[in-house]
């Protein structure tokens, strides 16, 4: 049997070990010749390359178009250079690479994973710098993909839990730039013109709103060179404006949306907090024995195991480069929906006036610290925190200390942190279902 090259790469990765499962790699940095930022671990134990592109040109940037940080970045590939949509696929299938894209409220990224090997690397990575610096958003293409979103669009509105969660957004954001739809909307998407794309790229997809993230196995100066090679053709430009700051709820806001289903889907919260905020670990701490640790949580054990309120209950913070939301769900039967939503209100009301226990405290740190090597135990693990650690600017020793920084937290820091950033009294509720 003939192994194709995508095939070698899946057993190198499922037989050898990641030299980076060890916490605490070292991340080196410096900086390309346009003023791109580069953030490099070295990986030698696999003969592969991973590498992560990331803009500030998320949904954030969309302005009054939603869904064009979306659309722009998904059609990176769609063309690029002199090469169509079928021959760049053919090319990566052909180097067993793969390509990937995204794009998140914060930011758009394009990832590409390779072996080593120059013969495959090189080729690979000039695809990649092609579609980064040279995308021509083909019509033809471009009115595919806008068909596409707003049958895509059409599909949520028959999902409860998609119209929950856009209506949290709302709630929470009213008319910040997190509040829009990423994917858009259905006028948004049908006005949006071709040219727009052409645009929208041409400001934020630029090498001083870009960071260089790679794991491989390649040296520093191996690395350097490679990370030239990608960005060289972009323009220099500008990092993307600041985003205006996230106001807090003034007033608790309660919305119930009629739904034809059997389960009523119930999403609390408001804005929580930034990605380098100085509550950080108190609040994702305490929130791991309030809502985020599944079946030893609070929330399941008062909605779940004492009530059978629900299958399943949780509460998360999602940090972002400004106020991420804060944000506790379930789904219950509808004539349960009320019942359950108080007691979700009341055991987070408890929380904040009590706080943990010492052995709630104990057992969260031991299962965060303990399952830590697991979230760091492959490259690709590593690239997307290297790259999180250079958009949000976070300290390099990041993952080296988080283990001793989570250990250090006490009650009454994660009391503390509570009862300042939440307030149980100026909560968005969200209730979708009960026809």
């Amino acid at each position: 049997m003939r192994l194709t090259n995508k095939t070698i790469i899946w057993i190198w990765a499922m037989l050898l070990p990641v030299a980076a499962a060890v916490a605490g790699p070292e991340i080196q940095h410096w900086k390309t010749e346009n003023g791109s930022r580069v953030y490099f671990v070295s990986a030698p134990q696999l003969p592969m390359v991973d590498i992560r592109v990331v803009f500030d040109a998320g949904s954030a940037r969309d302005g009054a178009r939603p869904g064009l940080a979306v659309m722009t970045n998904g059609l990176l590939d769609a063309a690029a250079g002199e090469l169509g949509e079928e021959e760049i696929a053919e090319r990566l299938e052909g180097l067993g690479a793969q390509l990937g894209n995204s794009a998140q409220r914060d930011m758009a990224l394009l990832s590409l994973r390779t072996l080593s090997d120059a013969r495959y690397l090189d080729p690979a990575v000039e695809i990649l710098a092609t579609i980064l610096s040279q995308p021509r958003f083909p019509d033809k293409i471009f009115q595919r993909e806008r068909k596409r979103m707003l049958i895509g669009l059409r599909a949520e509105q028959q999902s409860p839990a998609s119209v929950a969660s856009k209506a949290f957004y709302r709630a929470v954001y009213g008319d910040h730039p997190y509040g829009s739809p990423s994917n858009g909307t259905v006028e948004s998407l049908q006005a949006l013109q071709r040219e727009e794309l052409e645009k929208f790229h041409k400001r934020y997809y630029v090498a001083a709103n870009a960071i260089v993230a790679i794991v491989g196995d390649l040296s520093r100066d191996q690395a350097q060179a490679l990370a030239e090679r990608l960005v060289e053709k972009l323009p220099a430009g500008e990092a993307a404006p600041d985003l205006p700051e996230v106001k807090p709820l003034s007033m608790p806001v309660k919305k119930v949306i009629p739904f034809p289903s059997s389960q009523t889907h119930i999403l609390v919260g408001q804005p929580g907090m930034t990605r380098t905020d100085p509550d950080y670990l108190a609040l994702y701490v305490g929130n791991h024995i309030l809502g985020g640790s599944g079946f030893g949580s609070r929330i399941m054990a008062e909605i779940r195991e004492k009530r059978g309120l629900a299958y399943s209950a949780y509460s998360f913070f999602m940090p972002m480069r400004h106020k991420g939301p804060f944000q506790i769900g379930l789904q219950t039967r509808n004539d349960k929906a009320e019942e359950a939503d108080r007691v979700l209100q009341e055991t987070l009301q408890r929380f904040i006036e009590q706080g943990p226990t010492a052995k709630e405290l104990e057992a969260a740190k031991k299962n965060i610290t303990g399952g830590f090597p697991l979230r760091i135990d492959s490259n690709r693990d590593i690239l997307g925190y290297i790259a999180m650690i250079g958009f949000y600017n976070l300290p390099l020793d990041y993952l080296d200390t988080f283990s001793q920084r989570v250990e250090a937290v006490t009650l009454q820091q994660i009391r503390d942190a509570f009862q300042r950033r939440i307030d149980p009294e100026k909560m968005a509720t969200i209730m979708v279902g009960g026809e």
